[in-house]
């Protein structure tokens, strides 16, 4: 029987950056993780002879520039580099939108002088929200809790030092604050700007991993999600590691070891072991029993409390909220091997805009039409496509002169109607994704050598996201913030003493931020010291 300080179910990114600082801060941790490589969705593979790129998660923004640093990322052989444009909008009818820093504008105004002229205001009032909120992705939540005076009264000041933070916004900006929480995208945009081009770039955002319409209301807080990032101290950035997704992994897990946490792969988890009221270790797939002071989390919630934790643990009502956990991001995840570069009639030839990533729906309506459609056949025949080709800035990916590309498509159902089989339907649906690269950029299909294509069932089973979700679970109001998962356990606590939650079904949600490994390796560290 095996022992340690703390036990960690799963080596995602989360979940490594959980056992870094835990290790630093001088316990014994140990990692173990289903598969045979750690890196959670944020892993890079080989997918056909000579080809790699990161399978799932697969550009850079949002990870947290403090866990970059406190972990030394950098010295375990991290470095990420920019794009050379940001996104590229080809259009049906031959026009393009191609943004980044010193091009947007001029960009925009192609479309609309007024759409060019308002720009500016937008984006300087989306920075000062995100600049009020990104301090908060690095701190628990207030926490609605029960129980004694003493944790009602430290939760309460909490709340207010949120408020005190926040009424540092002008009334403007309060406004612009409520509007981003509540309000759809397409409703925010359209009272911005009159041309589709703009309001279809920003507007993609809002529906990245979100099984949602641009018009669904709450939609704009994930536009403002996406807004927290910045690559090289440069902010709204997005960037590709070197390597791929999974040099980042690779890193955390490298300073993790370097710190004293023992990190298993191929060592699946069967159960959490409850006893008295307390989780008291883990039990692996092949029987082993490992004992632990405590035990965290990086699945996502859903997973953890009805398939690992014993049902008489819990209380009904919060497991019911498990049960109920909504999660399904509507994606459909391919990585293509390709012979050239595609051409683009909006933009023929190579160019920065190659670097960037290309975004495949012209409009907010064609979006909107996108999940209906989904909703009622199972996936839209006008389907979403960002294509990212991280090839053009890391050429370790691919055989000299050709490249990988990286399509994230959208909107398929999680569950297809009519009990039929994601495993039935895979490949059509991936022939539809190529199909729509090909109409804007013709001959694409004749350069396509090879493909993988991940349903949202293959990304549950292959990676733990259930319903495909990309972000352990939907980022609506109700799981939001206090919320996620639940209310009463904010604080990466949960109703099991011992038992904590590190992984992105946690405040502040998805994305390769590392945020949730943070802040739970601080809620244990704490108890630990109390204790």
């Amino acid at each position: 029987m095996d022992e340690c300080d703390v036990a960690i179910v799963g080596a995602g990114h989360n979940g490594l950056v959980c056992a870094a600082y835990l290790a630093r801060g001088g316990l014994d941790v140990r990692v173990f993780e289903r598969r045979e490589v750690v890196g959670g969705a944020a892993v890079t593979e080989e997918f056909h002879p000579g080809f790699r790129n990161s399978v799932a998660a697969y550009t850079v923004s949002l990870l947290a520039p403090k866990v970059i640093a406190d972990l030394e990322l950098h010295r375990h052989g991290l470095r990420i580099v920019e794009r050379r444009a940001l996104n590229f909008l080809p259009l049906p009818d031959g026009r393009y939108l191609l943004t980044g820093p010193g091009r947007t504008r001029d960009e925009v105004a192609k479309f609309s002088a007024a759409d060019a002229e308002r720009l500016d205001a937008f984006m300087a009032e989306l920075d000062r929200v995100a600049d009020a909120l990104r301090a908060e992705i690095l701190r628990a939540p207030p926490n609605l809790v029960q129980g004694s005076w003493a944790r009602a009264g430290a939760e309460a000041l909490r709340a207010l030092a949120l408020g005190k933070r926040l009424h540092a916004l002008d009334h403007r900006d309060r406004i612009a604050f409520h509007d981003l929480f509540t309000k759809s995208a397409g409703d925010l945009l359209d009272s911005w700007f009159e041309s589709d081009p703009i309001k279809a770039l920003l507007g993609f955002d809002s529906v990245v991993g979100n099984y949602a319409s641009p018009y669904t209301p709450g939609s704009a807080y994930v536009l403002l999600h996406h807004a927290f990032g910045e690559v090289n101290g440069k902010k709204g950035l997005w960037g590709h590691a070197i390597g791929g997704m999974g040099a980042i992994t690779q890193a955390m897990a490298a300073s993790a070891r370097e710190s004293g946490a023992r990190v298993h792969v191929g060592a699946p988890v069967r159960e959490v072991l409850v006893e008295n009221g307390a989780a008291r270790g883990l039990v692996l797939e092949d029987g082993v029993v490992v004992r632990a002071r405590a035990v965290a989390s990086n699945l996502n919630p859903n997973l953890l409390f009805t398939r690992m934790t014993p049902e008489s643990a819990l209380p009904q009502d919060f497991l019911r909220r498990m049960r109920g956990w909504r999660s399904g991001s509507g994606t459909f995840r391919m990585n293509v091997a390709l012979s050239r570069l595609p051409d683009f009639t909006a933009l023929p030839g190579p160019g920065d805009h190659l670097t960037a990533g290309v975004i495949l729906a012209p409009s907010l309506a064609y979006m909107d039409r996108a999940f209906h459609e989904a909703k009622l056949l199972g996936w839209s025949r006008e389907p979403i496509v960002e294509m990212l080709i991280p090839s053009t800035l890391d050429d370790s990916l691919a055989p000299a002169g050709q490249h990988v590309a990286s399509l994230f498509c959208q909107h398929v159902s999680p569950v297809l109607p009519d009990g039929a089989s994601w495993d039935e339907r895979r490949e059509e649906v991936a022939d539809l994704m190529i199909a729509t690269v090909e109409r804007y950029a013709p001959g694409f299909a004749d350069s396509v050598i090879a493909r993988q294509a991940l349903s949202p069932l293959d990304l549950e089973r292959t990676f733990g996201l259930v319903g495909g979700d990309i972000f352990h679970g939907a980022l609506t109001l109700d799981q939001l913030f206090s919320a996620r998962p639940a209310l009463g356990y904010a604080d990466y606590r949960t109703p099991v003493a011992g038992l904590y939650m590190c992984g992105s079904g946690t405040h502040p949600g998805g994305g390769v931020t590392g945020a949730p490994g943070h802040n739970c390796a601080q809620a244990i560290i704490a108890d630990v010291r109390r204790r």
